[in-house]
């Protein structure tokens, strides 16, 4: 079921002036996350930036790796941030929050970069879905690199790696220099068939312009990148047969879902919920920008990551002349034209009477 995340806080932590965006920086082992930290940190006007480091072994290393900063580091040792300690990833943050530079507002992004083992999904439930860190903190996006040298092997050997890309706004491919010349190509097109929708660089001062970009975005910045621009998936509907050139290794899909027509509210909340329920865990990342019949000024955004979606935002106005509702979805072992045929049944559901309609989306507690 959906779990949409609260605007109030809770009263054990303290309240900072406006939530503060998290980037949380992934990849898998030696693709290069330190070295890119290392070269965003070195950078004159990151004032205002806190590190949280997550190191997979009995003794933290990787932070003494990092360039040294005036700004605040926090290390998370002794286990991997997605499984053993996330508790700490929760305390981490709320020592920050009550730091006495954060609560003057001086704290403006915060960079968590996880271990290379980790699954990234647990790590954005804890962002999105634990109400003490959605109080202070809002995802701002995930940057995962992959090492152009190994990178093809490590996704066929290591289902992490798969998921570490498919959950990403930005794609950064790491030691290109040291690359075969026919090893880049296929491996860009190998990514882009898993996640089509992320922003790929290949050189590095491209990869720390885009990493500065997404540390500098707006709260809805990653969804709509996709989406408002039509950069990377044409949004025309699921094809229902012959090849499909989203898909990689018969599990991890990538397809959108287009409408031409405005959605009624409920109905398109009760679908929401509905496959978030039946289908949440290989809901790997879910980007839309919904049109609702009776909003049709302004669009809806949408933002989820398996069970758990962000607060739907609003757009004061639609970012172009297009006002189709276009739906990104990366899942696995997902049949596209089931989706499909889902939001076709829910969109002929006889409406209830206006008396029985809900005045919000479909919520519930965590689990």
């Amino acid at each position: 079921m959906i779990t949409l995340l609260p605007r109030t806080g809770l009263a054990e932590a303290p309240a900072l002036p406006a939530r503060v965006p998290v980037t949380v920086l992934t990849g898998f082992l030696g693709s290069g996350k330190t070295t890119l930290l290392n070269r965003l940190l070195r950078e004159p006007d990151l004032k205002g930036t806190a590190v949280i480091i997550n190191e997979f072994g009995a003794v933290g290393l990787d932070h003494d790796l990092v360039a040294h900063t005036d700004e605040q580091t926090v290390l998370l040792s002794n286990g991997c941030i997605c499984c053993t300690i996330r508790g700490d990833l929760v305390g981490a943050l709320e020592r920050l929050a009550a730091d006495p530079s954060a609560q003057a507002g001086h704290l403006r992004h915060v960079v968590l970069e996880t271990t290379g083992l980790a699954d990234p999904a647990p790590i954005l439930h804890t962002l999105m879905g634990d109400p003490r860190v959605s109080r202070n903190w809002r995802l701002a996006g995930v940057a995962t690199t992959v090492d152009a040298v190994n990178g093809a092997a490590t996704l066929d050997r290591q289902p992490e790696a798969v998921k570490q890309v498919a959950v990403a706004d930005r794609l950064f491919l790491t030691k290109t220099d040291l690359a075969a010349p026919d090893t880049c190509a296929p491996l860009l097109e190998r990514l882009r068939q898993i996640n089509p929708s992320a922003v790929v660089s290949t050189e590095a001062d491209e990869a720390l312009a885009a990493l500065r970009g997404l540390l500098d975005a707006s709260p809805l910045s990653p969804a709509l990148a996709a989406i408002a621009g039509n950069r990377a998936l044409a949004f025309h509907p699921v094809p229902s047969a012959g090849h499909d050139p989203n898909r990689h290794d018969d599990h991890i899909r990538s397809f959108s879902i287009v409408r031409d027509v405005p959605l009624p509210r409920e109905r398109f909340f009760a679908w929401l919920d509905m496959i978030a329920r039946m289908r949440g865990d290989d809901l790997l990342r879910v980007k839309g920008l919904v049109h609702l019949d009776d909003s049709p000024d302004r669009p809806l955004v949408i933002h989820g990551v398996q069970h758990i979606f962000h607060p739907p935002e609003w757009l004061p106005a639609w970012p172009s002349d297009d006002r189709r509702t276009r739906i990104v979805f990366i899942t696995r072992d997902i049949d596209p034209d089931a989706i499909e045929e889902t939001l076709r049944i829910f969109e002929r559901r006889r409406p209830r009477s206006p008396s029985a309609l809900p005045s919000q989306p479909p919520a519930r507690r965590q689990p």
